[in-house]
């Protein structure tokens, strides 16, 4: 069977699993979920039965069904080892173990789409000029201090650190915050967006992208 990801283009969760995927060559069914306000495929029956959190991405792999993307990454990492993307050796290993927490569970939590929907929804104000940017300053000037010179965010291999920074950098850009202090992560990104595995990954690659949300 092949393993199935159930993802929005823009998620950036679902865009750092998609990353690993590609990756380690791992063949698999990209199933979509539309997050656009009015579809909502997140919040019906269906995918609630799933992942009754009710976010994305999601994973299947036979019997094997994962919510939150760190774990998915964790799965795939011991899971197929041909290709690896956690290094064998300590304290580097710790240190990208690190560096990836870093964006998921300080960065991105603060980011997500539903966070600033709530904001425009109950406080009746658009947090995207400042709030959004704050973040990413707040986040990127630890990771610039903890990255290598390159090429890739922790020297001459891709690590899962170069999985969670695309999509972030890909937001940050987005939203036009000014990344002129980060020129490490800078670099990392752009090297790495010149891989077939993080083309093929990228949100406008997808087959939900023509989604206007």
């Amino acid at each position: 069977m092949l393993i199935k990801l159930y993802s929005y283009w823009r998620s950036s969760a679902a865009y750092r699993v998609r990353i690993a995927l590609h990756l380690k060559g791992l063949e698999h069914e990209i199933v979509p979920v539309s997050l656009a306000p009015g579809v909502s495929e997140h919040r019906q029956d269906a995918y609630r039965a799933k992942n009754p959190q009710m976010l994305v991405p999601f994973l299947e792999d036979g019997e094997v069904a994962i919510a939150q993307s760190m774990a998915m990454l964790e799965y795939l990492e011991e899971t197929y080892t041909d290709v690896t993307l956690l290094p064998d050796q300590q304290p580097l290993r710790s240190r990208v173990r690190a560096f990836c927490n870093m964006i998921a569970c300080d960065v991105h939590p603060l980011l997500n789409l539903r966070i600033l929907e709530y904001f425009k929804t109950e406080l009746d104000t658009d947090p995207m000029a400042h709030w959004y940017a704050h973040w990413i300053h707040e986040g990127f000037k630890a990771l610039e201090a903890l990255a290598s010179n390159g090429p890739y965010v922790f020297g001459e291999n891709v690590t899962l650190a170069d999985a969670l920074l695309v999509p972030q950098m890909y937001n940050a850009r987005r939203f036009e915050v000014e990344l002129g202090n980060y020129p490490k992560l800078v670099a990392a990104v752009d090297h790495c967006n010149k891989l077939e595995a993080f083309q093929a990954a990228a949100p406008e690659a997808q087959s939900d992208a023509s989604n206007p949300a």
